[in-house]
């Protein structure tokens, strides 16, 4: 009789303490974008959070928290409780190119954060206005380097350490060249620049550029990326031009709160797993001019580590800082 009691209170002490991840997700879940509706980044968000909420049987809602070029948000998720019901979708600007150009960030992308998956490339693109004597490249390198004693060749910009500056300084470094950064406030004024002759050149992501360069009001000379982008077929990678290291591609990851418990973390990783084997995901991302790819936390990291050390010296050298 004490055994079976003693067995009973044993039970009921263990159902008490059992931890509460064992049946996540419980209720809604929130995915943070820091920037506004719209855009991308909102976009890649919303995909994800209908088919997490299809797959995990809880609503998966998407709250827009932009501001401070993204800070606000991201702070807002690493101050958050670590229960896996705060996540974060961003890209490149808060995982690596603020953290690699400013100082004092109210958050570490790597000590803040626990990386979840890296949901899709983004690659950028290199334009040239129609009238530049420049057809590729290695000749527009060239035209580059001989005018480098003047002003140099103009180049549009999203502002300073935006993805477009930062490809734009990896060429020059690539061609042994000076340019000059000019910023616009973004895609529409960049491109109504370039196509006005304000600008010799222009950096832009591929699915605001195609329709311009199909249409031929401008000229595309290479991609990011180690392959064509589907949207610009006839379009080399710099790789191909001999330039592999300007290699900036915008990318779209999923992290939560550093310290969530393991269990969540994985539930959620092999949710986003699945999820990107889906062949309505792949279409939708394709459609957007993204590269649909499922990289883990360990990728998640990598990536992280890598841009880092990359934009910090790109920052060093261009003298580029967002303080």
């Amino acid at each position: 009789m004490k055994r079976i009691l003693g067995l009973a209170v044993m039970a009921c002490f263990l159902a008490g303490t059992a931890p509460a991840t064992a049946a996540y997700p419980a209720k809604p879940v929130k995915i943070v974008v820091p920037f506004t509706p719209g855009g991308a980044t909102d976009a890649v968000a919303r995909h994800l959070a209908r088919k997490l909420a299809e797959r995990l049987g809880q609503p998966f809602i998407v709250e827009n928290r932009p501001g401070a070029s993204t800070i606000i948000g991201a702070q807002a998720v690493a101050e958050a409780a670590p229960d896996g019901y705060t996540l974060m979708l961003s890209g490149s600007t808060t995982y690596t190119v603020l953290p690699a150009l400013k100082k004092n960030l109210p958050y570490s992308p790597l000590a803040s954060f626990a990386p979840l998956a890296i949901v899709a490339l983004a690659p950028v693109v290199l334009l040239a206005k129609n009238d530049l004597p420049a057809g590729n490249a290695a000749e527009l390198a060239a035209l580059a380097r001989q005018r480098s004693g003047q002003a140099g060749l103009m180049y549009g910009t999203f502002g300073a350490g935006s993805a477009p500056h930062l490809t734009g300084e990896m060429f020059a470094q690539a061609a042994g060249a000076a340019l000059s950064p000019v910023p616009y406030k973004g895609s529409a004024q960049l491109v109504t620049a370039l196509i006005g002759g304000e600008i010799d050149l222009g950096v832009d992501t591929v699915s605001s550029a195609a329709p311009h360069v199909k249409a031929g009001k401008v000229r595309a000379i290479a991609v990011t990326g180690s392959q064509r982008a589907g949207q610009l077929p006839d379009v080399p990678t710099f790789a191909e031009a001999g330039m592999p290291s300007v290699s900036l591609m915008g990318w779209y990851g999923l992290a939560a709160p550093a310290g969530t418990p393991a269990p969540v973390l994985s539930t959620l990783e092999q949710a986003v797993a699945a999820i990107m084997q889906d062949a309505e995901i792949d279409a939708a991302f394709s459609a957007m001019a993204l590269q649909p790819v499922a990289w883990g936390p360990a990728a998640f990291r990598r990536q992280i580590g890598q841009e880092l050390q990359v934009f910090g010296d790109i920052g060093a050298r261009a003298a580029i800082s967002l303080d």
